[in-house]
């Protein structure tokens, strides 16, 4: 049996973990903490978490969303991309981490792809469109599902690679983001009247597709991944409406739904497992589990923590129950205590927009702020900056 680490080592690691979210969050674009594991390339699978701009490109529905239009964008970019959110994702705060350009979509024909691509597409699922139709369950979104991005992926690849041999010699320095995925398998699958039982009969065949797509990879010459996890889904403005109860026993202490994070944990638990699985397969290949699940818990408990510092700095007696930064609403939305309603989302006609975004968590209910995923992305960060072998 291996020997644990000593004290003295536990607490070294600790500290680096510790400076590196800090220099992160305090620094942000200056910041380049992933530097030194030398990714000259960064390639990204999944959903709306990472979507730079796929969806958009998608016509007719696709470019009819409301991520195709203001608000979405607002804070950094002025103008929408194509990106879930007011700003910037978790994906572009890696790639600032890593001193690369911002990922540029695939569909983005023009783009300059030299420094990685981004594959992910904002509605998709880790599930075929036909597998999920057979369970009557409906894609309403996009047809861009997970194995349809691996095959972009496997396209670029050739387009660039004369043979095998050549792609692995490229990829050699690239990181793999693969996921987060899944999480609209389940979100369709709950929103259209499937029952716990049914949706929880249906994550070892979504796991299963993410392990295949991250086997994949592996073959086109991928050795260092991250496979992220589930959100706490129950923190969500989306289901804390949906599920909305007076039973308070359903809530954890961060006001967070016990059911459906628990569900969460379970897929994420699997998911765990899977990998664990794929490292034997695999003992070549470094793959890491992005844990999207606690980085989302210690952005709550970031948020309560600043909120009561912010209002201690104003000389003002702490009240527990006062917070500075809103974990609860979401900051563009309308109506209910979530400032969530799934017939007037955000970008709909007359849906306001809160006026200060880096407040809150949530921005449109499902998605987060720029700040939200800045928070995440630092803590991401420090969490796999060691596991990536980076100090190796």
């Amino acid at each position: 049996m291996a020997a644990s680490a000593s004290p003295c080592v536990k607490k070294s690691v600790l500290a680096i973990r510790i400076v590196l979210f800090f220099l992160f969050l305090s620094f942000g674009i200056d910041a380049h903490p992933l530097k030194i594991c030398k990714f000259d390339q960064i390639y990204q699978l999944g959903d709306s978490i990472s979507d730079t701009g796929n969806l958009i490109r998608e016509v007719p529905i696709g470019a009819s969303t409301a991520f195709a239009r203001l608000p979405y964008g607002e804070t950094f970019f002025k103008n929408p991309t194509g990106r879930c959110s007011d700003g910037l994702l978790m994906i572009d705060y890696i790639a600032m981490a890593a001193g690369v350009p911002l990922l540029p979509p695939y569909k983005n024909v023009e783009a300059d792809f030299s420094f990685g691509v981004n594959f992910a597409v904002a509605g998709s699922t880790a599930l075929p469109s036909e597998v999920l139709a057979a369970k009557h369950i409906f894609s309403p979104v996009t047809d861009s599902s997970f194995n349809i991005q691996l095959d972009w992926m496997s396209t670029h690849f050739n387009s660039i690679c004369l043979n095998h041999r050549e792609c692995v010699e490229k990829l050699q320095n690239a990181l793999f983001m693969v996921g987060e995925i899944g999480g609209n398998d389940y979100n369709y699958a709950i929103f259209q009247g499937k029952t716990m039982e049914e949706l929880i009969s249906m994550v070892p065949e979504v796991v299963n597709a993410i392990m295949n797509g991250v086997r994949k990879a592996i073959s086109f010459g991928a050795t260092r991944m991250v496979v992220p996890g589930n959100f706490p889904i129950g923190c969500l403005p989306i289901y804390k409406t949906a599920f909305q109860t007076n039973i308070s026993t359903a809530y954890d202490e961060n006001q967070c739904l016990k059911q459906l994070n628990e569900f969460a944990m379970y897929h994420n638990e699997l998911l765990k497992e899977g990998i664990d699985k794929l490292k034997q397969e695999s003992p070549n290949v470094v793959i890491v589990y992005g844990d999207y699940y606690s980085a989302y818990k210690f952005l709550l408990k970031y948020a309560k923590s600043y909120g009561k510092s912010r209002y201690a700095d104003m000389n003002k007696a702490v009240d527990p129950h006062i917070t500075l930064f809103e974990t609860q609403k979401a900051c563009c939305g309308i109506g209910g205590k979530y400032n969530f309603n799934m017939t007037r989302m955000c970008g709909a006609p007359g849906v306001p927009v809160c006026k200060d975004p880096h407040r809150y968590v949530s921005w449109d209910g499902v998605h987060l702020t720029q700040n939200g995923y800045k928070i995440m992305a630092g803590w991401l960060v420090q969490d796999i900056f060691g596991k990536l072998l980076c100090l190796f």
